[in-house]
């Protein structure tokens, strides 16, 4: 992370944002020790305090013996990381898998294609972090993707000229890997969440290694995100907040950008305000950044103090597309886009995330059904864990392998996964056949699995 002589100490409005970002607020917080039978839980209101803790509790999504029965169910792991612990109802569910959440990074990538085309090299990173912000609008909402099955896949096609294919790698701990490319530059992320659970809030910490290769000069860019933290799981107004450092690093030159993620203060102060600087390879700050993750960012040349340079003005670099109204799971357009076949190439592989039946019936409002599917899919993978065992097998991801690279993150080492280039080849094999038509892609059914016929195993 970041250290202080990282921060500019001159005097002035941008120069302050660090010093603020030291004496960070705290969100107000009401102790309901006691209310409804949870004790030691709290209600957190990022507005304020104009409810009484009472009033603020029976906000919940659910009512009043859902909460009795998941907090029964889920007290004993307080403290633990439950990413694989339980099994949990739908009703607390998107539709849609952690594959495809993955690839709702991908809605701004003209960003990345104009860090590549950028021949500033400073300006580059200003680029490239706001595509690395712009996710965040995404990620502030409160259901929770399906966990993917081991196999399972996601492609994306017709989107910025880019393919993205994601696959679940592992079960045990869970761990995704994607892979995305296009003319200006190439994506790879493994992920491997670890969380701690609290109560009545989950703190999430993005275990993972995210490197973006600009094509034109070559240069590889390192992520690292701040962690997050869902409030008000059980009762409340669920809302996530993000509060720490993101630091994106240019591997090639050594230059980086040191942003910061305010947290929610009283009555919802400093929520969403994103500020902090592109530093030189020398750690000079070089051009100042400044936004809220949910609206826009913006940059603005400044002096070694921090200050911004006489003559120069602030010059808006991403702002949010427009968004639905009213949207049952507050999605944007282009997370519609995910979830709809639009984006799906010729011959979709039959593992892909938008095939599994859990999904599709929580999309049209099947609860009863898209639990029953849930637990069918996921009895049939312990069911391949079973066989697989017993026969001394090995799961295999089909688009990447594993390096035996092992990567240290601020929460802890990650085994990393590596693109392996057979799904560019498969990709590319299909495109150019004369006789693959367009197919009722609904049609197809859902088949991530290792074994074909477990009875025949």
């Amino acid at each position: 992370m970041g250290s202080n002589d990282e921060k500019p100490t001159g005097g002035g409005f941008f120069s302050s944002i660090t010093s603020s970002v030291r004496n960070w607020g705290s969100a107000m917080q009401r102790s309901v020790n006691g209310l409804l039978g949870y004790e030691g839980l709290e209600v957190i209101n990022p507005e304020g305090g104009n409810e009484d803790a009472e009033a603020e509790a029976q906000r919940g999504r659910w009512k009043q013996e859902d909460r009795d029965g998941y907090w029964k169910l889920m007290h004993k792991y307080i403290g633990s990381d439950v990413t694989s612990l339980v099994t949990l109802p739908v009703i607390i569910f998107e539709p849609m898998t952690v594959l495809q959440k993955m690839a709702e990074l991908m809605e701004y990538s003209y960003l990345l294609d104009l860090a590549d085309q950028c021949e500033d090299p400073h300006m580059r990173l200003v680029y490239a972090s706001s595509w690395a912000i712009s996710v965040y609008y995404a990620f502030q909402r409160t259901w929770k993707p399906f966990n993917p099955i081991l196999g399972e896949t996601y492609e994306m096609v017709n989107h910025g000229n880019l393919t993205f294919i994601a696959e679940q790698v592992s079960h045990h701990p869970p761990m995704s890997a994607a892979h995305a490319e296009n003319d200006h530059f190439t994506y790879d992320i493994t992920s491997k969440l670890k969380t701690k659970f609290l109560g009545n809030s989950l703190e999430i910490y993005p275990l993972g290694r995210t490197r973006v290769k600009l094509k034109k000069d070559g240069v590889i860019l390192d992520l690292v995100p701040p962690s997050t933290k869902v409030n008000n799981l059980i009762f409340g107004r669920t809302w996530a907040d993000s509060p720490g450092e993101m630091i994106m690093t240019n591997l090639t030159t050594g230059d980086k950008v040191v942003l910061y993620f305010q947290p929610c203060g009283w009555f919802g102060a400093g929520r969403y305000e994103v500020d902090g600087y592109v530093y030189s390879a020398k750690e000079e700050p070089k051009i100042l950044m400044t936004g809220k993750w949910n609206q826009s960012m913006s940059c603005q040349p400044c002096d070694q103090e921090g200050e911004p340079l006489a003559g120069t003005e602030l010059k808006e670099v991403w702002r949010l597309a427009a968004t639905p109204e009213n949207d049952k799971f507050q999605y944007t357009y282009f997370a519609h886009k995910i979830n709809s076949f639009g984006t799906a190439p010729k011959r979709l592989l039959a593992s892909d995330s938008r095939l599994r039946s859990d999904r599709y019936a929580l999309e049209k409002g099947d609860l009863s059904k898209s639990g029953a599917e849930k637990s069918s899919l996921e009895e049939r993978q312990r069911a391949e864990k079973r066989n697989r065992e017993a026969k001394g097998h090995q799961f295999t991801p089909r688009w990447f392998h594993m390096t035996g690279e092992i990567s240290p993150t601020p929460w802890g080492d990650l085994e990393v996964y590596e693109y392996n280039d057979k799904y560019t080849e498969h990709r590319a094999q299909i495109d150019s056949s004369e006789t693959v038509n367009e197919i009722d892609v609904e049609t197809i059914e859902f088949n991530p699995w290792q074994y074909a016929d477990l009875s025949a195993e």
